[in-house]
């Protein structure tokens, strides 16, 4: 039977599929494993289920000599050295679009929250300080009618325009290739350069991928360039945004407010972001729907059991080496 090793106990019953063919172990306590604990048990394993947190570097795949597999239980691979996997042939495989609705549903979650106040209104509820309705009970800004602008228009970013349509709001774009004409029709979605779409929209939602050129791509100068009466969302990759400059600009009013699933030092925040009355603060749980996450462990596992009989996984990170 091959060994497989999973890094956090997950939802769902498709691990005990798996069972049924291999031997599973997951890893006992439910926090993020260590990088010391991942080299001791990737030791004498078939497969490795890992989780975005898990740094699955070329030193942990080499101590995993007897690897066939590394699945991520996650969209996103920039935990894996996916170089040094391709070249001992390890197909890495990940668990995209099952996340976009999820996802999307979530950056509008924070958007509304952070418009509206919603937090600190149900702080200042439970707290007693509710003391009756009056004019100027924190005023937040509008949505409906507003400049929408969206950087990385992949499957989520797209289906956050989709959204907007029934806020009746004008939905700017920035990618790294033009979409279709076809999709910019359906969502009402306009390609514009990253500078006009920070100095015109009122929201700012990020759903890029973090690579080189996109780390800080939100940094102070960026941030100074957006309207005062903005709004900045992340649910894509923490050091994507400079924290530390956007913790300056929040104190200083240089932006609105901001609604933040993930971190740059996650789950450590940059010094003085959670004192900030106009941010909106999540554990990165913009996929955390039971629906998702029973269906990325059934993608997870299904890859696994194909990479193991010899086939090629469905959704491969790294086709190149087939």
């Amino acid at each position: 039977m091959f060994n497989v090793f999973v890094t956090r106990k997950l939802p769902g019953s498709a691990l005990d599929q798996l069972r049924e063919s291999c031997n599973v172990t997951v890893h006992p306590e439910d926090r993020n494993i260590t990088k010391a604990e991942l080299l001791e048990r990737v030791v004498g394993q078939d497969a490795l289920i890992s989780m975005l947190s898990d740094p699955v570097d070329a030193q942990v795949i080499t101590a995993g000599k007897q690897l066939k597999v590394i699945a991520n239980y996650a969209v996103g691979f920039n935990n894996i050295d996916v170089k040094a996997a391709s070249q001992r042939k390890i197909p890495v495989c990940n668990t995209p679009d099952v996340l976009t609705n999820a996802s999307a549903d979530f950056a509008w979650a924070l958007l509304m929250s952070t418009a509206r106040r919603v937090i600190e209104g149900d702080t200042m509820t439970r707290n007693g300080q509710f003391t009756g309705w009056a004019p100027e009970l924190l005023l937040g800004v509008e949505v409906y009618g507003k400049t929408l602008g969206i950087i990385g228009a992949g499957r989520i970013g797209q289906a956050v325009a989709k959204r907007a349509l029934g806020f009746d709001m004008k939905v700017l774009y920035h990618n790294r290739s033009r979409l279709p004409h076809s999709v910019e029709e359906a969502y009402n979605m306009k390609y514009v350069d990253l500078t006009t779409l920070l100095g015109q929209a009122d929201f700012v939602s990020l759903h890029c991928p973090l690579t080189p050129e996109t780390k800080y791509l939100i940094g102070p100068k960026e941030l100074a360039s957006m309207k005062p009466t903005a709004i900045l969302i992340n649910t894509a990759r923490g050091p994507v945004v400079d924290e530390a400059a956007l913790v300056t600009a929040l104190k200083e009013r240089t932006i609105y407010g901001a609604g933040l699933d993930v971190f740059e030092d996650e789950p450590a925040l940059k010094p003085g972001l959670a004192e900030l009355p106009n941010v909106v603060l999540a554990p990165h749980i913009a996929s955390a729907a039971v629906e998702t996450r029973v269906k990325m462990v059934e993608m997870v596992v299904r890859d696994v059991q194909a990479a193991l009989e010899g086939q090629k996984p469905v959704n491969l990170v790294n086709p190149e080496i087939y």
